[in-house]
């Protein structure tokens, strides 16, 4: 398309200047008069303001009949200097940083933001892209990576726990649910548990007489002893013990015994002076540190970090999913945006901000792209694509120099005759 007008252009002024020539050398025979000195001037000075113009069109591009005469060939000759002009001229005329700037300004980058947003969120491309980006996102989260950080920070959690915070609550817990007297029957239980076995009554039994024999008394005490000892047994002796711990600890059961209600009462009393016990305390932090620092839960940190990833990328993957809690969270937030004035204009400065700040970075790159692209084509090359994209009009400055000749010409020669 750029070709033809600079064909037929060149051969529009080649023909005008063809016509001149024909015309000068047409005029050169004939009989001399007043009009053929007219005429012959008009064409010669057409012929002359055609040459002298191809001559100058010419120069720019190359020598002209391949002559290298001084001051030809313009563009090819100073490539560099031409390619510097035009950096200097974007850089520092047409596209200089303030310009930038002020054009910047004038753009509400907000409002055209969220026009597009509000038109394409709800296209079948960006619904299929944003779903896309976020199960990339969700499948390449390292649980590994993450899992350490997640222990770290549970420990470190663990250790800022207080146990003056939470053991009057525990101690409060107790006597509310009654984990005292809970406590007590299953200590009650297992004991009475432990007496009814005969096994139990064979090892008092002997133990008692075993003390029996080991007592040492003078006297009296000693010929009473031995007589107790003549007339009971090992098997007599475990029976009465037996028999006197089953009882204390039936009397221990009722609720209305008096040494119950002593125990309970002791019980109760200790319990309450914990929570002022700064030993207790201490001894609880030493007990929690020591847990805290054998504690490894890495491994079911991992376990429940992948089951949860699992689990949110089949939630994502629903179709459902974007329709139901995406879209609505994006327009909730532009809408909540858009009402608010004073959000709306700090993100609009903001946006200006950063493309201001970009710009400043990046201004210098401007002539540097320019001289990148134009130093990839060669001197020929861009001869050529200079000459046809401004070759039509250069070539008309042939015609007009041909035409304006001839009538300059005809003007000139009339007055001279004139005179």
């Amino acid at each position: 398309m750029m070709e033809k007008p600079k064909k037929n252009s060149r051969h529009l002024a080649t023909i005008s200047l063809v016509v001149m020539a024909a015309g000068f050398l047409a005029t050169i025979p004939l009989e001399p008069s007043l009009w053929k000195t007219i005429l012959q001037g008009g064409f010669e000075a057409g012929l002359v303001g055609g040459l002298a113009d191809w001559f100058a069109v010419t120069a720019l591009f190359r020598h002209p009949l391949g002559v290298p005469i001084p001051h030809t060939a313009l563009l090819p000759k100073n490539r560099d200097k031409i390619t510097a002009k035009i950096i200097s001229m974007l850089e520092n005329d047409w596209l200089t940083k303030e310009s930038i700037r002020d054009k910047i300004n004038t753009f509400l980058f907000t409002d055209k933001i969220f026009t597009l947003i509000a038109k394409e969120i709800q296209s079948e491309t960006v619904k299929k892209n944003v779903m896309t980006l976020i199960q990339y996102f969700i499948t390449n989260i390292e649980v590994k990576k993450i899992a350490p950080i997640i222990e770290k920070e549970i420990k470190v959690r663990l250790n800022q726990v207080d146990s003056k915070d939470y053991l009057p609550l525990l101690m409060e817990q107790i006597s509310l649910r009654k984990y005292d007297e809970k406590a007590l029957d299953f200590v009650l239980n297992e004991v009475d548990e432990w007496a009814k076995k005969d096994s139990t009554k064979h090892r008092l039994g002997g133990m008692a007489v075993e003390m029996i024999e080991n007592i040492k008394a003078d006297g009296f005490m000693q010929f009473a002893l031995r007589s107790f000892s003549n007339l009971v047994n090992e098997e007599k002796l475990g029976n009465i013990i037996q028999n006197l711990i089953v009882k204390g600890v039936d009397s221990f059961r009722d609720p209305y015994n008096q040494n119950r209600q002593t125990l309970m009462m002791h019980i109760q009393q200790k319990l309450e002076s914990l929570k002022n016990d700064e030993k207790v305390y201490e001894e609880l932090e030493r007990f929690k540190t020591q847990i805290i620092d054998k504690w490894q839960p890495e491994e079911k940190i991992i376990e429940l970090l992948t089951e949860i990833q699992q689990k949110v990328l089949g939630f994502t993957a629903d179709p459902a999913f974007y329709d139901d809690y995406i879209l609505p969270l994006i327009t909730d937030n532009l809408d909540k945006i858009k009402a608010d004035q004073e959000k709306k204009n700090q993100l609009e400065a903001w946006i200006k901000k950063q493309i201001a700040g970009f710009v400043d970075k990046n201004h210098s790159k401007i002539g540097t792209l320019v001289k990148e692209n134009l130093d990839k084509l060669d001197t020929k090359t861009l001869t050529i694509m200079i000459e046809t994209n401004v070759g039509k009009d250069l070539q008309w400055i042939r015609v007009n120099g041909a035409v304006c000749g001839f009538l300059i010409g005809l003007v000139l020669v009339g007055i001279k005759a004139l005179f």
